[in-house]
């Protein structure tokens, strides 16, 4: 019974550190953007197309980085990247999703090489 008890404990202290407002990062564009504001993307990127009240979040819908690039193998192609962007009510990302991405010029991800460098 002991074994249960610490188990269901270890699982709230767990549960309950996902409620902090610190946010690990799980990409390179999360530890980019994750807790500036807002208005520095959309400055940097282009405003969102659209957004959607969530409570005390906002998530926009961004879609930018239209571009022609070089692939590997030489081939050239059309690229952009689409995001789902959380917003906190002070402006600041909590989020970002990427929704549409294609392969970039050094890798798998456009979004990647075009948001999070620096």
């Amino acid at each position: 019974m002991s074994r249960r008890v610490l188990a269901s404990t270890a699982l709230f202290a767990l549960a309950l550190s996902a409620c902090t407002t610190v946010s690990v990062a799980s990409n390179p564009i999360e530890t980019r953007w994750v807790g500036h504001s807002a208005g520095e993307f959309f400055a940097k990127f282009s405003p969102p197309i659209s957004d959607t009240s969530d409570g005390s979040t906002t998530v926009y819908t961004w879609r930018g980085g239209y571009n022609r690039i070089k692939q590997q193998g030489g081939r050239s192609a059309s690229v952009s990247c689409t995001a789902k962007i959380t917003v906190s009510s002070s402006y600041v990302i909590r989020d970002i999703t990427i929704i549409s991405d294609r392969p970039g010029a050094n890798g798998p991800s456009y979004c990647t090489e075009l948001l999070a460098a620096s």
